[in-house]
């Protein structure tokens, strides 16, 4: 299929480069590094062998999120968006922008929120999973309370929030210890967005904003396969619901959640998300530079799926979502 759109596509700055090198062996970290620091060359060559029109970038994980100073936070979110805003500057027809956040303070991070979707022109945002703050040893969610100024703004500006996977910090990974394989996408990424999802969807926040559209990669870090039980456990006890949320977790997931195919080439995985979302809330991606567009691209145009469907995935639904224009 040619016009394909991805959006979990990333790019590094120099001071963020380095976040990146303990996600793959040594002995790839020239590659991995070319991948991430190439202007455009690299990047439009494997574009268009394989009938991608647009990448929509983000920055490099953690980055931002693992800068407890916010003012430093604040600092280097402007420095990656103001470059990214000159790479798409140079192609708008094959480059748009995700924004960097720096999340350790809501005033903040609406501020350059603001700013990325005003000035620089950007279509949404993408933050690191939780963020670390005065004390690092602390995760903050966006559940949390004090949040809730920066929903606010994000729902004003009418853009989605991806939230793309972190590991977990070191005293929480304890269940990994002796396990390091089991880190990063092979696992840990997936089961810490997953809980993070789930935590803004029973805390009540897609009541007070409805509006608000969250996008998770990698077929949906297994939420697809498991939100079911996750409204169905022990559903012959008749107890009240322990958390504020007025409706059920399926229902958030419906209405308020878009998920990419990112990393995840798996036919059951993605028929099981068709299933449980439907064909108007799964996008194509490829997560270069982590995973090879190849990939993706050759998966993806040859799944057993409706010309229809893949019509929606690989390119329409990119378009409404980040409202760029129809062909």
């Amino acid at each position: 299929m040619d016009g394909k759109i991805g959006l979990e596509e990333h790019f590094a700055i120099d001071e963020t480069l380095m976040d990146s090198a303990a996600f793959l062996s040594p002995d790839v970290w020239t590659e991995l590094s070319g991948r991430l620091m190439d202007p455009e060359d690299r990047r439009l060559q494997e574009m268009d062998r394989h009938g991608m029109e647009m990448m929509i970038l983000s920055l490099n994980a953690p980055a931002v999120q693992a800068i407890p100073d916010a003012k430093k936070a604040a600092e280097t979110a402007r420095r990656a968006n103001d470059n990214l805003a000159e790479k798409v500057a140079r192609r708008p027809d094959r480059f748009q922008g995700l924004a960097a956040l720096p999340m350790q303070d809501p005033d903040l991070a609406s501020e350059e929120l603001n700013r990325a979707i005003k000035e620089l022109g950007f279509v949404g945002c993408l933050v690191n999973g939780f963020s670390q703050g005065a004390d690092p040893d602390v995760p903050l969610y966006y559940d949390l309370p004090q949040y809730r100024s920066f929903w606010a703004t994000c729902e004003s500006v009418a853009v989605p929030f991806y939230l793309h996977p972190r590991n977990p910090l070191p005293q929480d990974a304890r269940i990994y210890e002796g396990h390091p394989w089991l880190m990063g996408p092979a696992w840990a990424f997936g089961q810490e967005t997953a809980v993070h999802a789930l935590r803004l969807m029973g805390s009540g926040l897609f009541d007070e904003f409805p509006k608000l559209q969250v996008i998770l990669g990698h077929m949906g870090e297994g939420l697809p396969f498991n939100i079911w039980r996750v409204d169905n456990h022990n559903a012959w006890v008749t107890s009240p619901k322990p958390q504020p949320a007025k409706r059920k977790f399926i229902d958030y997931f419906q209405e308020n959640f878009h998920i990419t195919i990112s990393g995840n080439y798996s036919t059951q995985s993605f028929l099981a998300a068709l299933m449980v979302l439907g064909s108007d809330r799964i996008l194509f991606s490829t997560d270069w530079p982590f995973e090879n567009v190849d990939y993706s691209a050759e998966w993806f145009d040859t799944v057993d799926i409706s010309e229809a469907d893949r019509m929606k995935v690989g390119r329409t639904n990119a378009q409404e979502l980040f409202n760029l224009p129809a062909d």
